[in-house]
């Protein structure tokens, strides 16, 4: 006898007083119940996904952010050398 049918059911000696329409119905009910904990599962995994796709949006935001002031502070520091360069020729000219 499955020992873990055991805790699937209050009345599991009434199911199996019924033979084996019992040892079906006491596995039916550790099946339904495992399986609604199964499917709560999938649900918040399907939360936190959900959850996560929003921070993931966020954060992909900061990074495109990021990477503009980043790619013009580049463009800065590149021409700034030549702006000095070339301010000091009309200075002195």
């Amino acid at each position: 006898m499955p020992f873990f049918l055991l805790d699937a059911s209050p009345g599991f000696d009434q199911l199996m007083n019924l033979g084996a329409a019992g040892l079906m119905g006491a596995m039916w009910l550790w099946e339904r119940r495992n399986s609604q904990k199964r499917e709560q599962q999938l649900d918040e995994a399907h939360t936190r996904i959900l959850s996560d796709r929003v921070q993931l949006g966020e954060l992909m935001d900061v990074v495109r952010q990021n990477t503009e002031a980043i790619t013009r502070l580049t463009q800065l520091s590149l021409l700034r050398p030549k702006l000095q360069t070339h301010e000091s020729r009309h200075t002195s000219g």
